[in-house]
């Protein structure tokens, strides 16, 4: 008894001092905080971005890709930035609601009941009327019921899903002339149009008998009143690409076919106002049965299409007044009044310093000289041409048009092209654009051209690795750079199946749009504070390079991004490069706009400031139940449906 009474007051003895010296609680803190710092990581790489968005949208990192790209997870901004708090914090979401489905098809700055406000002489009350501040719709435009993903290019450029646009007057009304029908739940585009019955194949065929077309001598191209822009679709084929426009008018969605169908298009028309080009950017202009009056207005349509004619570039005219001896009576004309016609566009057509290279057929066409030198020795002996006083001949959008001609920048010789000779097509996208080689461009030289051009070989190898849809032949086609600078973005996608509208917005800094019209590329001029010219879900793709550091406080971010998701189709995607601060500013707005989005690192690393934000619109769609409100189908897109 004494023996085993002495044991067990040994082992107490031992341990009971032990017990006192020591404190567990900081061993219970380590702990706590190892179990706290896992959970959090889990969670930051589990509830960070949807699971459908990363399966639709970022591709998944190889081990060897690790180091380039480390920002396929959430970000952690503290541990790289010194971002202040009160900027890093997302505010809290405010979730926007879907428009009622009256709106589906909501053009902004061109609707019908805010039109009819404005004079219908000279077709003013179809140009720009945007709406006030307190008339922008704080809500969601939707897809209409059984939207459907549109046709991969090539097919899209004859076939479109009827649910996409539904409507059927062209189909009716351009029966005879073979523009579109329907078959089925699908509509055809066989290609032809008013002047070109037999297609535009056929008719292009024609032109390409007067003019060259193939030999990248002509690489940009403008239609005015394009119809479902069919030209233009076909002469893509010839390496043309073709800015094609028409106004929404009587001729229901025509612009809207033309996008669907994965061809270059806007709303627009030549009205009082020039076009939202930059001078001397076109090689050829096109005209079929446009119905522009172009003798009336002291000539101010054609003078307008001088200005956005490069010297020695082409006008091409069919219908009326062309060969109206044998027309006037299907045109329901006389014959005085289509030859009257005739003679005051070809008396205009002088007076602008242009020659006519051909009449053949129901087809004319005109060349403008390469540059001024016997125009102004005509204006000195003859005073029949007169020049404008302009100091900015590139300003438009809502500049009104003259009666007077846009001079042509000045040459040494007769021979010389004014403005700087362009290369032929491919050569022309990669040289150095004249007005660079120039030093028109105030700081900017060959150097940064290149260097730029470089940068984006670069930055797009990157998307094309962080989103993996990008580099998937077809499932983009209509791309839209809302601050396209030199171009370089679509510069770098030209071997890819895809065209892109690069924007110079009105705020930017040194206005480059006509450079990327001599690298053979289109674009137009934009201010972000209003919508863009163009009907809800026409692009696949929207690319915002320091857009919103460009606009900050000149407009709401909100609206500019409620612009974006009207002009983009369901599960588009958007690519925003930025501060980060400011991509969490956006990143708050957007995640209650149904889009899915990730903040990723720089192509440069972590360390970089600059960052981009990855977004996938979600699909969903009005129902075709209950017109009263919105109600909405969110559910898998049927693009495989046939």
């Amino acid at each position: 008894m004494a023996s085993g009474g002495s044991t067990n007051s040994g082992v107490s003895k031992l341990y009971r001092p032990y017990c006192k010296r020591v404190n567990i609680i900081p061993f219970a803190l380590v702990i706590l905080l190892c179990s706290a710092s896992y959970f959090l990581g889990v969670w930051q790489h589990s509830g960070g971005v949807s699971t459908s968005f990363q399966s639709t949208v970022l591709n998944a990192v190889s081990c060897d890709e690790e180091k380039v790209l480390a920002s396929a997870s959430k970000l952690d901004f503290a541990a790289h930035h010194t971002v202040d708090e009160s900027k890093a914090a997302a505010p809290a979401v405010r979730e926007f609601p879907a428009c009622d489905v009256k709106y589906s098809e909501y053009t902004p700055c061109e609707d019908r009941d805010r039109s009819l406000r404005f004079d219908r002489d000279r077709l003013i009350y179809r140009e720009r009327h945007c709406p006030a501040k307190e008339e922008l719709l704080k809500c969601l435009i939707p897809a209409p019921a059984g939207y459907k993903t549109p046709f991969p290019w090539p097919i899209s450029r004859d076939t479109a899903w009827f649910s996409n646009v539904p409507h059927k007057e062209l189909t009716v009304e351009k029966a005879v002339q073979n523009w579109i029908r329907v078959e089925g739940n699908k509509f055809l585009f066989p290609g032809g149009g008013t002047m070109f019955s037999n297609g535009a194949d056929a008719y292009i065929n024609e032109i390409e008998r007067l003019i060259p077309l193939r030999n990248g001598s002509i690489r940009t191209a403008v239609d005015t009143g394009c119809g479902v822009a069919s030209w233009g679709a076909y002469l893509l084929s010839r390496n043309i690409l073709t800015m094609s426009f028409a106004p929404r008018d009587s001729h229901e969605a025509q612009v809207q076919f033309a996008l669907e169908r994965g061809v270059p298009a806007m709303i627009g028309v030549l009205a009082t106002n020039r076009l939202p080009y930059p001078a001397r950017a076109f090689d050829m202009a096109h005209c079929s049965r446009c119905l522009i009056p172009w003798h009336l207005y002291g000539g101010q349509n054609l003078i307008e299409v001088d200005r956005i004619l490069r010297p020695g570039g082409y006008w091409i005219l069919s219908g009326p007044p062309i060969n109206w001896r044998r027309h006037w009576k299907g045109w329901q004309r006389s014959e005085a009044d289509l030859k009257a016609e005739q003679d005051d566009i070809e008396t205009l057509a002088t007076s602008l310093c242009w020659k006519k290279i051909k009449e053949k057929g129901d087809i004319a066409i005109w060349q403008k000289p390469t540059n001024h030198i016997h125009c102004k020795i005509r204006k000195r002996v003859l005073r029949s041409t007169n020049f404008c006083n302009v100091t900015n001949p590139d300003s438009a959008g809502y500049t009104k048009m003259e009666t007077c001609l846009t001079p042509l920048p000045e040459v040494s010789n007769t021979r010389e092209i004014a403005g700087g000779a362009l290369k032929n097509w491919p050569q022309r996208l990669m040289a150095v654009p004249p007005r660079i080689a120039s030093g028109s461009l105030d700081g900017v030289t060959a150097e940064m051209f290149l260097q730029d051009t470089e940068l984006w070989k670069k930055r797009l190898g990157y998307y094309k690795a962080v989103i993996n849809q990008l580099g998937q032949k077809g499932r983009y086609r209509n791309l839209l750079d809302m601050n396209a600078k030199f171009g370089s973005f679509a510069a770098a996608l030209i071997d890819d199946p895809v065209w892109v509208m690069n924007v110079v917005p009105s705020e930017a800094k040194i206005n480059t749009l006509g450079v990327i019209y001599e690298r053979g590329l289109i674009g137009i001029y934009q201010d972000w504070c209003e919508a863009m010219s163009t009907y809800p879900r026409t692009y696949d793709l929207l690319h915002a390079d320091t857009l919103f550091s460009l606009y900050n406080g000149r407009c709401e971010m909100e609206d500019i991004l409620l612009e974006m998701d009207r002009i983009l189709r369901p599960e588009g995607t958007v690519i925003f490069r930025d501060d980060v601060d400011v991509l969490v500013k956006v990143k708050s707005i957007t995640d209650g706009m149904r889009w899915d989005s990730q903040i990723v690192d720089h192509e440069d690393g972590p360390l970089r400031r600059e960052k981009l934000l990855l977004v996938v619109k979600t699909y969903w769609t009005a129902s075709n139940q209950g017109q009263d409100q919105p109600a909405l189908s969110a559910h898998s897109n049927p693009m495989n449906e046939t």
